[in-house]
């Protein structure tokens, strides 16, 4: 079999996670984080509608890390999201974060919004 080892350029994969925390490039940064081209910033959970929006033009797809839980995020949030253009999936913080390297590793143009894992 053969490895290949990934790489990202400039852009930062999520390298690993704690109860409070994402690390990204080395770095711990508290949760809840937002990841996007250029953007490494705290994110103030659901109600921060703004911060998202932000990327409409951005970002062809937008991950929303729940939690250590699957969980459905609010209507009106996803509504809100999808309005302005992003495609919104929404799953548990560390299957966000793997997906999110996945996509990145593909030069996929996407962000990752995520609350902490416990």
């Amino acid at each position: 079999m053969r490895i290949s080892e990934v790489d990202f350029g400039a852009k930062q994969p999520v390298d690993g996670y704690g109860p409070d925390f994402f690390r990204l490039g080395g770095v711990a940064h508290p949760a809840p984080l937002l990841v996007a081209p250029g953007i490494v910033q705290g994110w103030g959970g659901y109600a921060d509608h703004e911060t998202l929006l932000a990327l409409a033009g951005q970002v062809d797809v937008l991950l929303i890390g729940t939690g250590g839980q699957i969980a459905h995020i609010p209507t009106e949030l996803r509504e809100v999201l999808e309005a302005a253009g992003l495609g919104v999936e929404a799953m548990d913080s560390p299957a966000a974060c793997r997906t999110y390297n996945v996509l990145l590793s593909e030069a996929r143009r996407v962000a990752l919004a995520v609350l902490p894992v416990g």
